[in-house]
């Protein structure tokens, strides 16, 4: 149900290009979209169609080289950079299609880790401060609650299977309760079984904390369950089904 605190993506004529000896490399042209929290887009496309290149943008990791993002009203490529970083961590969540978890913690460790990157967290007292209501650790221990790995917390990574490891990925990138929720490739290595448990997760997660996502995919069976489907086509995002 929307609400006046409703999170609000929104880009306007987003361009990237890179210059080259003979010309510019033209990767992104006039792109322009509007999501809202609850709602979700995936973005397919052939490899090398900017699909990671435009994720990359709306995660904060590279700028633009023309036009404007907006997330809850504020252009993070404006911000200086100590400020881009705390903003990237609080706001946005990352799911890669190879997990990225440090293989030395735990799976509790992991989920937690973003919550130690914050700029008020002390040695270990961000475990303890509060997030949206509750703790921390009793938020880690939930979503890992949710992802169907409360029994798991000490685990390794090296003691998970694929499809585990992604859950406790999917757990790590909500525990801030980020506005933008971005996934690339999440199910990418997986079989088709435990892909298809994954595009489930996700679909309940976004919406339990009325998060936008984007998924870049090339499985037209993941893609179609999000509200929106988009194609990069020549650096442009043509839609391919109404919302």
């Amino acid at each position: 149900m929307a609400n006046v605190d409703q999170h609000l993506l929104q880009v306007e004529s987003l361009a990237k290009t890179y210059p080259t000896r003979s010309r510019d490399l033209v990767i992104l042209k006039n792109i322009t979209l509007t999501l809202r929290g609850g709602q979700s887009a995936a973005i397919m496309g052939p490899s090398g169609s900017g699909k990671s290149t435009l994720l990359n943008i709306l995660g904060t990791l590279e700028p633009p080289t023309s036009g404007r993002v907006s997330l809850d009203g504020t252009d993070p490529f404006i911000l200086p950079p100590k400020e881009l970083a705390g903003f990237r961590n609080r706001r946005v969540g990352f799911v890669f299609q190879d997990h990225h978890l440090l293989p030395q913690c735990s799976v509790l460790e992991n989920v937690l880790m973003p919550t130690l990157a914050r700029p008020s967290s002390r040695t270990r007292g961000d475990a303890t401060s509060t997030n949206g209501g509750e703790d921390n650790l009793t938020r880690a221990k939930r979503l890992l609650e949710r992802v169907g790995l409360s029994e798991r917390l000490d685990h390794r990574p090296a003691e998970l299977s694929g499809g585990e490891r992604q859950r406790v990925a999917i757990a790590r990138a909500m525990v801030n309760r980020p506005a933008l929720l971005l996934a690339d490739e999440p199910t990418g290595n997986l079989d088709r079984t435990t892909a298809e448990n994954i595009a489930e997760l996700l679909a309940q997660v976004y919406r339990e904390d009325d998060t936008i996502l984007i998924v870049v995919t090339h499985s037209q069976r993941l893609a179609e369950r999000f509200d929106q489907r988009w194609e990069l086509i020549d650096g442009t995002l043509v839609s391919s089904k109404a919302s």
